[in-house]
């Protein structure tokens, strides 16, 4: 590989980590507590997760987007 290449391939990566880090230091943690937020019940009106506190709770997040806002 040329070193311009080599560079090129450096920056890039440099680049991403710039932009990927503040996303991976925010990373949920094991044993963090849960952020509060807020759906739509099934039977209609909003749930919060504050509001189930003390219960026991199964978050399945199966669909992860990672894409900029």
């Amino acid at each position: 590989m040329k070193q311009s290449t080599t560079s090129r391939l450096l920056v890039l990566l440099l680049v991403f980590l710039f932009l990927a880090l503040p996303r991976l230091v925010l990373a949920l943690q094991v044993g963090d507590k849960a952020p509060d937020f807020e759906l739509d019940s099934t039977k209609g009106g909003k749930l919060q997760l504050s509001s189930l506190k003390g219960k026991n709770v199964l978050i399945n997040f199966y669909v992860l987007d990672f894409s900029p806002t």
